[in-house]
């Protein structure tokens, strides 16, 4: 049960990752952001994951919830409820927090938190992220990640409906 305990403790609330956040930073540690879905967890996500840790020291992942989900891809989506989603996450030995997040884009997270960086994939523009205005502007660093070729949730999605 400690292990399951550890994991929980990750999956935390936002006014809760202000505070941690907030100490982080006052302890020198390079934080990094990055959100999405993460319906169906596959090869892509774990390497894009994993270079996004690699980019500081500490990796916070901004879930949306189901209902936002929906809102952005329809009503089949998500497939894995919240729950499901944000253990598997904070499962990960990389990733430090996930934080749920209800509205259709982490703004308000982002430009809370301030992130070191904010990572995105390589399918968007820096331009074009979700709270890199903000995060420039505070001296941060906005970066993208390549996507491991032939793995995406679209693919998978269109190989279980046939």
């Amino acid at each position: 049960m400690k292990h399951l305990e550890s994991i929980l403790q990750k999956i935390v609330s936002f006014d809760d990752a202000c505070t941690i956040v907030s100490k982080w930073k006052s302890e020198g540690e390079k934080v990094v952001f990055t959100n999405g879905c993460f319906d169906i967890i596959h090869k892509g996500h774990v390497y894009y994951l994993s270079k996004a840790r690699e980019l500081g020291t500490k990796l916070i992942v901004g879930l949306n919830t189901d209902e936002s989900i929906a809102r952005l891809k329809g009503p089949d989506r998500p497939v894995k409820e919240l729950e499901s989603r944000a253990l598997t996450l904070a499962s990960f030995e990389y990733i430090d927090l996930v934080i749920p997040f209800g509205e259709d884009t982490p703004l308000k997270l982002i430009s809370t938190l301030l992130p070191n960086v904010l990572v995105k994939g390589s399918d968007y523009e820096i331009a074009n992220i979700v709270g890199a205005k903000e995060v420039l502007a505070n001296g941060g660093e906005v970066k993208t990640i390549d996507f491991v070729e032939g793995f995406s949730s679209t693919n998978y999605f269109k190989k279980l409906k046939g």
